[in-house]
């Protein structure tokens, strides 16, 4: 049992967002532990570490709040009548607009991150960002049904060894035009920490803010076509054989191997080996000038990015050098800001501007698979996905230091499906010092994303509003929860993707706090509704039915950490499990309940008449069954698993294990687990009938 909190140490903590308590379920409260709460504070920059230390930040803080003007930000929704800040009468206030012009009132203000001071008249005065959004955000014109894919697993006979943004782009092409869909959902498509090997997952970047290089297709490079077509011509004069064109025919044949060993050999996707290889060949590409155009376009992209994107460059060039955690480095050169840091970016010029370029060169195939997607009639377009957090030796956490609570890490609490909870390695934004910047790494993050996003999608949205912070080197069981400004992430949110035209999708599968469904709904951010999981849960349990799903949300059969839609009919993920040692019940409990889950559904896919009897046992029949149910629904966007439509058992993802199981690594594959190219799936009937059915069968309208 926890130690009982001290209340001066309980209102502490209530005045600076740290939780002193939560509910796995609704019927228990759980209290968090006096080291939590005051690791969780001291994280904060608050000392709570003696009973002495609490009276006087206690005290501090109390004072702070008494004489504060205005909060760090301040939200306005458009629409909803006058600003009402609470300043005492006679004062006065200057707005500085976002776009530079100069105001006395705050009334009538354009969309936008304005900063608002104010000045009391007994002296007090105080500074605040003021964000004025729209109340809720763009919502697609119409009902669609799209395709959610782990990009690297979507191989073509063009990859260079695992899925690319070429992939990606033709198959946003080939879906829109031949398919009717409207979106395609991919992976957190973020820059990852280099390493041998580099971590798999791409829910643990080194960046957030900048897209990973790895994605790209060489090809689509025009310097690197360039460097390849002179070579070649040069190859052809009388008697000339060039080392270019045999560095080319190397490149050529060991991207080729790559391919092969994943498609023909059963190999593994092999990122170290793709990136190696890629690398090579974008130095190659480096090396030649660019055409005056893309020069002015690069020139731009530099100056957008400004000191975000230099950053980002020198994380990398010092990684190549120093390695890739950050902590590890030369003290000096562990401070983004240091005069050392400073003469080591000047003295790696070359690898920061490489560094830099790829980045540029991702964020042009990524806006070029948007566009194609868009040509081919996609209401939507490319779905990006938001991971939660960074990796804490990455790139983002050096650049962005001061914004990170040192030693903690991201989680969650012990629950009905973990009792142990969970620890993500992920470290969390502090609130303070996002607030006090008007949340400025946030908004940065949001438009460098929804520049080449139709839709995005965030993952554990429910982490706007709090996070499980969990001090380094202890248990998930001894975090505590810190809350968020979530109206001013919301409100920026809005801001951003109302600019950009975009779609968001909160992941807010699992243990949800009661009112933040509703605070997304009210604003217009989709949920997600995964078919297994949809029961009528305050009444007899049983699958819900179509009718009662709600409206704004992507609905799916499953996602990446969940057992494809065949091996939950078969039962294939419960045997998967056994011969993992994942199961935490009798083998024969677990397929038992397994089997009558899955027969509930059927049986109302039966009622409801999406599955003829005559077709029960059916694979093909039954998954198709499963997304004509998903039509049925209220749900203004379906979702595809790419997996499913050829029948793939196996999970992209498999959570509670590492080296036990291939996780983000496998290819695309048929029931028989042999890999299926991006041509044998545009080419399937399985597929094609799939996607007939879902272009036919859905209404025209929501």
């Amino acid at each position: 049992m926890n130690e009982a909190l001290d209340p001066g140490l309980r209102r502490l903590a209530e005045l600076h967002g740290v939780a002193t308590s939560y509910s796995p379920a609704p019927d228990r409260t759980v209290a968090a532990s006096p080291g939590a709460v005051t690791a969780a504070l001291g994280a904060l920059g608050v000392d709570a570490s003696t009973p002495d230390a609490v009276r006087t930040a206690l005290a501090d803080r109390e004072r702070e709040l008494a004489e504060r003007l205005l909060p760090p930000t301040v939200v306005h929704w458009a629409g909803t009548g006058e600003i009402a800040l609470g300043l005492p009468a006679g004062t006065r206030l200057e707005v500085r607009t976002e776009d530079g012009e100069s105001r006395s009132d705050v009334e009538g203000l354009p969309l936008g991150v304005h900063l608002l001071t104010a000045a009391a008249p007994d002296g007090r005065t105080a500074r605040a960002h003021l964000v004025v959004a729209p109340e809720r955000l763009p919502t697609p014109a119409t009902r669609s049904y799209g395709i959610l894919v782990q990009l690297y697993s979507l191989l073509s006979r063009r990859s260079w060894g695992m899925g690319d943004l070429g992939d990606l782009a033709e198959l946003a092409d080939w879906a829109g035009r031949t398919a009717g869909a409207g979106f395609v959902q991919v992976n957190p498509l973020h820059a990852a920490v280099p390493g041998a090997p580099t971590d798999p997952s791409p829910y643990r970047p080194s960046s957030r803010r900048f897209p990973d290089p790895v994605h790209l297709r060489p090809e689509a490079v025009p310097e690197y076509a360039e460097y390849t077509e002179c070579a070649e011509d040069t190859a052809t004069g009388p008697g000339t054989a060039t080392g270019a064109v045999t560095d080319r025919a190397a490149v050529t044949d060991r991207a080729e191997a790559l391919r092969s060993a994943v498609l023909d050999q059963g190999a593994l996707i092999d990122r170290d080996a793709v990136w190696e290889l890629k690398r090579e060949a974008l130095e190659k590409a480096a090396a030649a000038p660019l055409a005056p155009g893309r020069q002015a376009a690069y020139d731009a992209f530099r100056a957008a990015e400004g000191q975000a994107l230099e950053d980002h460059a020198t994380w990398y060039a010092l990684a190549e050098r120093h390695g890739s955690d950050w902590h590890r480095w030369p003290a000096e050169l562990r401070d983004p800001r240091s005069p050392e840091t400073a003469r080591a970016r000047a003295e790696l010029a070359d690898r920061v501007g490489f560094h830099s370029r790829l980045a540029w060169l991702t964020v042009t195939q990524l806006t070029a698979a948007q566009r194609a997607a868009r040509e081919a009639g996609m209401s939507v377009g490319i779905v990006h996905d938001l991971a939660v957090g960074v990796h804490p030796a990455g790139a983002d956490a050096w650049a962005q230091q001061d914004h990170f609570a040192a030693g903690m890490s991201v989680g969650a609490p012990p629950d009905a499906f973990n009792a142990r909870g969970q620890d993500w390695g992920l470290p969390p934004w502090r609130p303070d010092r996002l607030a006090a910047s008007g949340h400025a790494p946030f908004r940065e993050l949001l438009r460098a994303l929804f520049r080449y996003a139709g839709a995005l999608r965030i993952d554990h949205v429910m982490g706007l509003f709090r996070l499980w912070w969990v001090p380094q080197g202890s248990p998930p069981t001894e975090g505590t929860y810190v809350r968020y400004d979530a109206e001013a992430m919301l409100a920026l949110l809005a801001l951003e993707a109302t600019r950009a035209g975009a779609v968001v999708i909160g992941e807010d599968l699992g243990t949800v706090e009661p009112g933040v469904r509703e605070t997304l709904e009210r604003h217009g951010v989709f949920g997600t509704s995964v078919l297994w999981f949809e029961r009528d849960w305050d009444g007899d349990g049983r699958p819900l039915p179509p009718a009662r799903w709600r409206a704004d949300c992507l609905a799916t059969a499953t996602t990446h950490d969940l057992p494809p839609t065949a091996a939950r009919l078969t039962g294939e993920h419960v045997e998967l499990r056994d011969r993992l040692g994942l199961l935490t019940r009798p083998l024969a409990e677990e397929r038992a309940e397994a089997v009558a889950d899955t027969a509930e559904w059927l049986a109302l896919l039966t009622r409801l008449g999406l599955l003829a009897a005559a077709d029960t046992g059916d694979e093909e029949a039954e998954i198709r069954a499963v997304h004509r149910f998903l039509l049925r629904t209220p749900a203004r966007m379906i979702g595809v698993w790419l997996p499913d439509t050829v029948g793939d058992r196996r999970p992209q993802n498999l959570p509670g294990t590492w080296d036990q199981y291939p996780n983000w690594r496998l290819p695309i594959a048929d029931a028989k687990g042999r890999p299926v190219t991006l041509e044998e799936l545009t080419a399937s009937e399985r597929v094609r009938a799939l996607f007939r059915t879902l272009h036919t069968d859905r209404p025209s309208t929501a």
